[in-house]
């Protein structure tokens, strides 16, 4: 058992989810393309139990594929009663132990020479992002390793987009008409995320953040754009401080202990 409450599918009829999934598509957000795809990934998350709009904030549509981001995968895996624990985190290596009491414990560890030899490492997201593509195998490899069930098969986009070998191209559903006449966002989310998820310091983000507003001329704090990546921001600063924080206790409870 956890502490989690469950949504009930039917308090929101699947008409208004046809709606939802029109706006979520039309903002150009999270990687979905259309509403087609959009309502795909909120009928998913309305089958687990969780509200349908947690659909674009956890997962991804790679080349027309589904995927579960790694941070929603571990999530999950913590809910679940897993429990992981980090022994390396950069750009070279991660690596961490991945427990829980229906399936055992492991340890996996992916460094970039492993992704050298798999033939991953020539692409820009490995050279942009290694540590974040790094992580994000670990978690995937760890948590389908011991406790799949909570992964419903599938993959985080790191490793989708290694099996497709998408190269930024616009991802549509085959035969699906296009309802807007707007050009397709320029603004890349998901190298945004990577880096964003990459930061240890709180204080450094939100520059990083000002910057990226100016750099692409978000004047009004409406703008959508805007709006998504300082959610995302919100969300890793606070896992920044709450790490910082546990980490000071910590510190504080070994004083204690020597004086």
């Amino acid at each position: 058992m956890t502490d989690l409450v469950k949504f009930q599918p039917a308090t929101i009829p699947y008409q208004e989810m046809e709606k939802m999934a029109t706006v979520i598509a039309n903002s150009g957000l999270f990687g979905v393309k259309n509403p087609v795809q959009a309502l795909a990934l909120m009928l998913v998350a309305a089958s687990e139990g969780l509200h349908p709009a947690t659909a674009a904030r956890d997962y991804h549509v790679i080349q027309g594929r589904p995927a579960l981001k790694a941070d929603a995968m571990l999530a999950k895996f913590q809910a679940a009663g897993g429990k992981v624990e980090w022994h390396e985190y950069g750009a070279t290596s991660c690596k961490a132990t991945f427990y829980h009491p229906q399936g055992g414990k492991v340890t996996i560890e992916w460094t970039v020479d492993m992704a050298k030899s798999a033939g991953l490492t020539g692409k820009e997201v490995w050279k942009q992002y290694p540590r974040a593509m790094l992580r994000a195998r670990v978690i995937s490899e760890g948590i389908r390793t011991v406790y799949p069930a909570v992964l419903c098969g599938m993959y985080a986009p790191e490793e989708v987009r290694d099996m497709v070998d998408v190269e930024g191209a616009a991802e549509v559903a085959p035969d699906y008409p296009q309802q807007s006449t707007q050009p397709e966002p320029q603004y890349d989310f998901e190298a945004a995320e990577a880096t964003i998820n990459s930061f240890d310091d709180d204080g450094l983000l939100a520059q990083w953040l000002a910057q990226e507003r100016i750099k692409n001329g978000w004047k009004k704090a409406e703008h959508p754009h805007y709006v998504a990546v300082k959610s995302v921001c919100a969300e890793r600063a606070a896992v920044i401080r709450d790490a910082r924080k546990s980490a000071e206790q910590s510190n504080a409870g070994e004083d204690t202990q020597v004086n």
